[in-house]
């Protein structure tokens, strides 16, 4: 599942902000022309310096893009894990897709997270790095599912567990390709599929 980049102060080492500078330019660049379209001269116009500045803190444009890729996934994952202590789940979810149709800066973006989907398919360390996400988001819902509910868990046998931590993963990962082809559908249209969703979900 792939937020934003957070841009340096001025606070930082001049290095680190070169670094987030270039992957603020590279991300808003990466959202309006794709992984493959978007250039090195793209970034560096976006990021206002030149290409061989860029090489300094980046070796290829490959680099940038693998730095995006794991900033994208660490926020997709700090989404997940806030449903786990969310007293509302269907509430919860309904607020990220609002989130996502919004573009919000602060969550992993849906169109980008498309993007490094697709780019798995071309790219062995892409699809590496997706991969190990996804269990990892699948190893910390089954843990929260199995927990027992005075530990704030659902408190479900493992079996169930597991199956239905792979279905919210399969949901979340739809609600992502929704936001992106239909952009105008209204969440508060979705809430019944969704609160009818997660009672399932939760029941034993």
């Amino acid at each position: 599942m792939i937020g934003h980049v957070v841009c340096a102060g001025k606070d930082t080492p001049r290095a680190e902000v070169q670094r987030e500078r270039i992957l603020c330019a590279a991300q808003k660049c990466f959202i309006e022309h794709g992984f493959h379209a978007a250039s090195m001269a793209n970034i560096a116009e976006a990021a206002q310096m030149s290409a061989g500045l860029m090489y300094r803190y980046f070796e290829n444009k490959s680099a940038i893009v693998r730095a995006i890729v794991e900033r994208q996934l660490q926020d997709g994952r700090a989404q997940i894990e806030q449903l786990h202590s969310s007293a509302d789940l269907a509430a919860s979810i309904l607020q990220t897709y609002r989130s996502w149709l919004g573009r919000d800066p602060a969550v992993m973006n849906p169109a980008l997270y498309l993007e490094m989907s697709a780019a798995a398919t071309r790219d062995p360390q892409i699809a590496a790095a997706l991969q190990d996400s996804d269990e990892r988001i699948f190893e910390a819902l089954q843990a929260w599912m199995t927990r027992d509910r005075v530990d704030r868990g659902l408190g479900l046998p493992p079996d169930i567990a597991s199956g239905r931590a792979r279905l919210l993963m399969q949901v979340w990962n739809g609600l992502a390709v929704t936001a992106v082809r239909h952009p105008d559908r209204d969440p508060a249209a979705m809430r019944d599929v969704i609160e009818k969703f997660v009672s399932r979900l939760v029941t034993p």
